[in-house]
């Protein structure tokens, strides 16, 4: 095996959440499988610990949590002889000159921003003030990428002053999973599927992102911002493309971006009265013991927030003319579970036809492939029963399989972009998301229909899919 790229990572927000859960235990993951060069570096950059020993002695608390079994003390201790603590606040911009020395070096640096967007421009421009916008040098900006159109345009024409295209990695966790970069080769390196993987043959698709969990200790961050730009615009767009792109040239990176980008471009653009007619927001309400969304801490008592969406979506190109597309997403829904299911049509005048075929892609809990099939039913006669064939994606992985964060960090490690947001892509989402965006602000919209926490969300999502003779999957 080859070695690793030699790198220093600047972890900006290293004390939050989203480091301490996610961040570092994928690099100890990565660590503790000699992923990482022998001579790799971290300097963790936040406001709230003193030193490093005060900062390693919080993290490590927080990873025995987030790490459960795969934590073991003794790789643990080595792991953290990569890691320096840094005390800087982002706000003042004279504290960045420390960081200038790093500009001497001729390994890859990476600027990890887990920070509010807000910042990112800033700390952007310090960066560079510094030295640290070299050809070596690789920004990471974690999501929310501003909360609507031309907030992204303003963050990403901002860092794109100081950082080229190639320097940018705008993460997607969900473009981390195998199950859904498994789709490509699924779809494209099996006729099997790709003959058939059209509107003449699929009668719909539903992609599904559903949580058990409410909004927790997140209310005053979600409160503004919603399942609309907190899952649709990012995650579950993903993962239309994935399910509809074209075939891309190649597996080089722009190739495989390009398509997504030439899809995104594709999608019907609703007008506000559209919105209202094909698109569903609902909002938790009190059940099974668990709190409204409105008593949730951090909640306006008179909040619009959706906390689900379900949307009816079309693509305008000969490969998908007429197919209904459906997302869906939610808090507080009945199973935690991501999947993309595809609906194909049936003969109804087939004898051999019990039911149409369906195959399941799921994310999470588990990663499978799914197929519905017609076989016979056991017995004298000829009459058709359904059938599953279930191909487990991890008991068939040759190797461990990683989980996303550490997968993604060790792509931005290697330098390929394949996996991460370009700008025109992620400008084109919004493009889409922005009426939606729009007439939900809008006093005079529909407010949001409650569903009872622990449920499969807003009724009017079942009559969104009846209409066209669809079901969601978990009824059928």
């Amino acid at each position: 095996m080859s070695t690793p790229n030699n790198f220093h990572l600047l972890l900006f927000g290293a004390t939050g959440d989203l480091a301490q859960r996610k961040l570092f235990p994928a690099l100890y993951r990565a660590h503790a499988h000699d992923l990482l060069h022998p001579q790799a570096r971290i300097t963790a950059i936040g406001r709230s610990e003193p030193d490093t020993a005060a900062f390693l002695a919080t993290l490590q608390q927080q990873a025995q949590n987030h790490l459960a079994d795969d934590f073991n003390l003794q790789t643990w201790q080595t792991f953290c002889q990569r890691i320096d603590y840094l005390m800087l606040d982002v706000s003042q911009s004279q504290q960045f000159d420390v960081l200038a020395t790093f500009a001497q070096s001729s390994d890859t640096v990476i600027a990890y921003l887990s920070t509010a967007p807000r910042f990112f421009a800033d700390i952007c421009q310090q960066l560079a003030r510094v030295g640290l916008n070299t050809p070596n040098v690789r920004v990471v900006l974690e999501k929310p990428l501003g909360n609507d159109l031309d907030s992204s345009r303003h963050i990403n024409a901002a860092v794109g002053e100081y950082f080229s295209e190639n320097q940018i990695y705008r993460i997607d966790h969900y473009l981390g999973k195998e199950a859904l970069q498994n789709l490509l080769p699924l779809r494209f390196g099996n006729p099997l599927f790709e003959s058939v993987w059209n509107k003449d043959f699929i009668q719909s698709v539903q992609i599904t992102v559903a949580e058990t969990l409410g909004v927790g200790t997140r209310g005053a961050f979600y409160d503004r911002t919603g399942a609309l730009r907190d899952m649709v615009q990012n995650h579950l767009l993903q993962m239309l493309c994935y399910t509809a792109m074209e075939r891309p040239t190649s597996t080089h990176s722009d190739d495989i971006r390009n398509e997504k980008l030439k899809l995104l471009e594709s999608l019907r653009i609703y007008t506000p009265a559209e919105v209202d007619t094909h698109a569903v927001r609902g909002q938790y309400t009190a059940a099974q013991g668990m709190n409204a969304y409105l008593d949730e801490a951090d909640i306006a008592p008179d909040s619009r927030t959706e906390t689900f969406v379900a949307a009816e979506l079309y693509i305008d190109n000969p490969r998908w003319t007429g197919v209904p597309f459906y997302l869906r997403t939610g808090k507080r829904m009945a199973q935690k579970q991501a999947h993309i299911v595809i609906n194909f049509k049936t003969d109804p005048h087939n004898p051999f036809a019990a039911v149409a075929n369906r195959l399941t892609i799921s994310l999470q809990p588990d990663e499978t492939l799914t197929l519905r099939l017609n076989t016979k039913r056991t017995g004298s006669g000829m009459q058709s029963a359904p059938a599953d064939m279930v191909l487990d994606l991890a008991a068939a992985a040759n190797g461990r399989r990683m989980e996303a964060y550490e997968l993604l960090l060790l792509e931005i490690i290697a330098g390929r972009l394949g996996l991460f947001n370009r700008r025109d892509e992620l400008e084109a989402a919004w493009h889409w998301v922005m009426p939606l965006l729009e007439r939900w602000q809008d006093p005079s919209a529909p407010a949001p229909q409650g569903y009872p926490a622990g449920s499969w969300g807003a009724a009017a999502a079942q009559t969104l899919l009846a209409r066209n003779g669809d079901t969601w999957a978990e009824n059928t």
